[in-house]
């Protein structure tokens, strides 16, 4: 007697094996049952509940699929970006900002200390500065060949030492040199040029400010110094005729010969 089939159209979630015919039994998402045609009725399995539980498992599981490969998807697409800064417009970016503030002109003073100042003004604002051990006249001494007066002194704190350059009885040069455990050459080269801007003469062994009247250096290791321009260059100029009035005199000297 030939098995009568029946057709249930469920989700493929299994494969059976059909012991008679040899092969699996799956029919396009169908299942497919077979009686023996003598029986008097058809009785279908009804799992309902063990159905839609796999049902619904298998659907999530396409889902994490879907979502997996949408991810990688989008990895694959190129996003557009904006392209990185070069160096040079960065340099440019930082020397329009820094050009675009108003700088400081560059000054003839430190806290109570100012070029032009005399000498016993001098020893005045040493005496009354908490940063400075001024011990007076022992710290001033004088300097007869080139007629200037010299005020070196001990400091606190950030300053290890301080000079000051006497010239008439004015001061043209003052020098302040730091302590370098507590301060770096870093932080005052950083602080002079948010103030003043870029240096105008940069190399190792020091960095220079200028204007009209003032030069402004910081040298290594570590010394700031100001001086008044136009008695500086007096003493320049005349040590200049000075010296080729002694190139003369030499050349005649050895021409006697």
């Amino acid at each position: 007697m030939q098995p009568v089939k029946t057709l249930r159209f469920l989700p493929i979630y299994r494969v059976g094996w059909f012991r008679d015919r040899g092969c699996p039994l799956v029919y396009m998402g169908g299942e497919v049952h077979y009686r023996r045609a003598d029986h008097k009725s058809i009785r279908f399995q009804r799992l309902i509940s063990r159905d839609l539980v796999i049902y619904k498992m298998l659907l999530l599981l396409s889902c994490l699929i879907f979502a997996g490969n949408s991810a990688l998807l989008a990895q694959s697409v190129a996003i557009p970006t904006e392209p990185a800064p070069s160096a040079t417009s960065v340099t440019t970016t930082n020397q329009d900002s820094s050009t675009s503030g108003i700088l400081a002109e560059l000054p003839k003073r430190y806290r109570a200390f100012s070029l032009g100042m005399g000498l016993e003004d001098l020893k005045k604002a040493l005496a009354a500065d908490d940063l400075f051990t001024f011990r007076g006249d022992r710290d001033v001494s004088l300097l007869p060949l080139s007629e200037q007066t010299l005020v070196e002194t001990t400091g606190l704190s950030f300053i290890k030492r301080a000079f000051f350059q006497l010239k008439g009885g004015k001061v043209f040069i003052m020098a302040f040199t730091l302590n370098t455990d507590k301060i770096d050459h870093y932080s005052v080269f950083t602080t002079l040029v948010q103030k003043y801007g870029e240096p105008k003469e940069l190399n190792p062994r020091e960095a220079v400010w200028l204007s009209d009247t003032v030069r402004l250096s910081l040298e290594r290791p570590l010394t700031v110094k100001y001086i008044d321009l136009q008695v500086f260059n007096t003493i320049v100029e005349a040590s200049a005729v000075k010296e080729s009035k002694e190139a003369v005199l030499r050349k005649e000297f050895l021409n006697d010969f």
